[in-house]
């Protein structure tokens, strides 16, 4: 007789004898609850055995309502769960990874335990190999600063600089007063990608995936702040360095420099999510001319592509490189900081959302700046028809 029931929520199935009190069938049916009560569902494709019958599972009851299936489907596991001491700390422990997981989503990350990434595990593994720095530098004007520092290996980055660019984003995710954001390299270039000494020592596909991961989420994060976002980019932005240009909202160049995607050239494609990214700036036709032909952007190629947004002067009247990118964007960072913020999210909504998502969001949001201070202040004002 068969004993086991396949379990699935979310996307992930598990398998344990519901009747049976073993650490190891008490643990997954631990885990599985935790996943019906994270994700409210579960799938109708079991194997049942014994419990079957013709009005459904005798014991989870599934008759195809999911809704209500699940309902009962909790109430029996918590009774199941509740007669071991030990899974009840697993079941608060699973809770604490939830919420950290719900934490992290919250603030656009990509990846969670769910795929198999472990965020400290990879963070210690990149902090091997030290070098370099990712500076931060946040001015009262609500605009911050930051810095590819590395200039030995033209803002290369290392191991450690990888972990570091991760904390600066988190830095900048919690930064209510903030608005804008200007990445740069140091020392006039602006990234070379990830330093050729980490990478080979890390060249085994596992610990590859695991970095790709890692900057695919950094990254991703990076474009999702709730700051309008401006590469200034000054010499060249290579490999890595490329894929750190487009995640952000937009990219500015100065005469002479040269963004070129040459992942071909190292038997490579991006991994830092570059090719997701650049085929929505440029279009897919254009990405694959960048791509399969290593091309060399300059900023008249930029521009006629819509890989740049503008092509910074060369006078030293006109200030300098980065006096000019924060002067290009305070035209579009002007007012108070929750605004901006909103307008970020509204677009960011819109770029990556279903039309049905992006317009609840929409309504969300538009719900957190009706009738506060900066809208009250507007239509006393009156200021819409200036």
């Amino acid at each position: 007789m068969l004993q086991q029931t396949v379990y699935e929520a979310g996307d992930e199935t598990y398998k344990a004898d519901p009747s049976a009190q073993s650490s190891k069938s008490l643990r997954i049916l631990c885990v599985w609850r935790h996943r019906v009560a994270a994700f409210g569902h579960y799938t109708s494709r079991r194997l049942c055995g014994p419990y079957l019958s013709s009005s459904g599972c005798q014991w989870c009851r599934f008759n195809g309502d999911t809704a209500a299936s699940s309902r009962m489907v909790l109430r029996v596991l918590d009774r199941q769960l509740l007669r071991s001491a030990g899974c009840r700390a697993l079941m608060a422990r699973l809770q604490r990874q939830a919420q950290r997981q719900t934490q992290r989503q919250s603030r656009g990350c990509v990846y969670s335990s769910v795929h198999g990434f472990d965020r400290e595990e990879i963070s210690g593994k990149l902090r091997a190999f030290p070098g370099g720095s990712v500076d931060l530098l946040r001015r009262d004007s609500g605009i911050a600063v930051l810095t590819i520092n590395n200039p030995a290996r033209m803002n290369a980055f290392s191991g450690s600089m990888m972990v570091e660019l991760e904390e600066r984003v988190s830095q900048l995710e919690s930064w209510t007063e903030g608005k804008g954001l200007v990445v740069q390299g140091a020392a006039g270039t602006f990234c070379s990608g990830s330093d050729l000494n980490a990478v080979q020592a890390i060249s085994n596909p596992q610990d590859g995936m695991k970095m790709c991961m890692f900057m695919q989420d950094a990254l991703t994060r990076l474009l999702r702040l709730p700051l309008i976002s401006v590469a200034l980019v000054e010499g060249r932005a290579v490999g890595g360095g490329s894929e750190l240009a487009t995640a952000c909202d937009f990219r500015l160049m100065t005469p002479g420099s040269v963004i070129q995607f040459v992942h071909k050239h190292m038997g490579l494609v991006p991994g830092w999510g570059g090719a997701a990214r650049l085929v929505r700036i440029v279009g897919s036709r254009n990405a694959l001319k960048l791509l399969g032909g290593a091309l060399k952007v300059d900023p008249e190629l930029g521009l006629g592509i819509g890989l740049a947004d503008g092509v910074l002067e060369a006078d030293e009247d006109a200030g300098t490189p980065l006096q000019q990118a924060e002067n290009w964007l305070r035209r579009y960072t002007e007012g108070p900081a929750p605004v901006i913020q909103a307008v970020k999210k509204v677009v960011l909504a819109g770029r990556e959302l279903p039309l049905t998502e992006a317009l609840r969001t929409e309504k969300d949001v538009f719900g957190t700046v009706w009738g506060a201070p900066a809208n009250l202040q507007a239509l006393a004002s009156k200021s819409k028809h200036r």
